[in-house]
């Protein structure tokens, strides 16, 4: 009697560790899950936020720096546990080839609210009334405003880096716009930009994406970007997806970890709120990060529970 006792214990515990929804399952809890860390601070914030929660869960977590392209090939050999913010525009030809060879899991959407296009300072809307409609720049008083010594009679736009690649120059050709794109040096001569023109109310059209701390601090319009000429990378600005991606074997091997991620959500604004603090303020991302949990437990705590079953 006690050994058939013993035994439909022995079961109730085996039942309670292997259903879902009974109990949580951290697995592997002693080796580390290894979080990507990109090379843009969005992604910092993004990765320290599932990390220290991932840290709430019981598990122990380790940022390893990657780049864009090549972290794909250490989640599909497990070296990468998972990377959280993967911008779907910038994936290159191994992120379809690992998927197809089930090397990864797409594991959903960040819910990163993104954007891309042109912008300008506010009170640009008294310069060329009608905007944000893109046919608002063209009007004569709008090119006159815009207008520098380098790209007379044309009007300046500021465009990104040259390294970068860009389709503003194309979409303005695209549109017969008298425009002159005028590459920045940097991503910080564009912020910079930006910020010279708020100051001293400088006329100022320029490409730029969102999130990104400039966009917490100063008050911009987006243009409601002028028809595609093609449906194609060249010609369009589609704001793109961001996912998250872990490596085939994670779900297996950290089960808890695997649904809190699943359930993982970025706010843009919040991050661009945490941006401005570790760029523009210097402040440390580990205490930043810590500081927004501490106030947000409303929002992460249905991710923990939920990973918990």
């Amino acid at each position: 009697m006690n050994r058939l006792k013993n035994a439909g214990i022995g079961l109730a515990l085996v039942l309670a560790a292997t259903t879902p929804g009974l109990s949580a399952d951290l697995g592997a809890k002693d080796e580390p899950i290894k979080l990507a860390m990109l090379e843009w601070t969005g992604a910092h914030v993004s990765t320290h936020i599932a990390g220290q929660l991932l840290q709430k869960l019981g598990y122990k977590v380790e940022y390893v720096t990657a780049g864009n392209f090549p972290q794909f090939s250490g989640l599909a050999d497990g070296s990468l546990s998972a990377s959280v913010e993967v911008w779907m525009n910038n994936v290159g030809d191994i992120y379809p080839k690992t998927l197809a060879a089930k090397q990864i899991e797409d594991i959903g959407k960040l819910d990163l609210k993104t954007r891309e296009g042109w912008i300008y300072p506010k009170y640009m809307e008294k310069v060329c009334p009608g905007l944000p409609d893109w046919n608002a720049l063209n009007k004569p008083e709008c090119i006159q405003a815009l207008s520098t010594p380098e790209t007379a009679p044309n009007a300046r736009f500021l465009d990104y880096p040259a390294d970068w690649g860009s389709r503003a120059a194309t979409i303005i050709a695209d549109n017969s716009m008298q425009y002159t794109a005028v590459p920045a040096g940097s991503e910080g001569a564009l912020v910079a930009e930006l910020e010279a023109a708020e100051a001293a109310k400088k006329p100022l059209v320029m490409m730029f994406w969102g999130p990104h701390y400039a966009l917490a601090e100063n008050d911009v319009g987006w243009v409601t970007m002028p028809p595609c000429k093609e449906q194609t990378n060249e010609h369009c600005i589609t704001p793109p997806d961001v996912d998250k991606i872990v490596w085939s074997g994670f779900g297996a091997k950290w089960p808890a970890a695997y649904a809190f991620l699943k359930a993982f959500k970025m706010d843009a604004g919040e991050q661009e709120k945490l941006m401005l603090a570790v760029d523009k303020k210097g402040e440390d991302l580990d205490a930043v990060v810590k500081a927004w949990i501490d106030k947000n437990e409303a929002v992460w705590k249905p991710w923990v529970d939920g990973a918990k079953g």
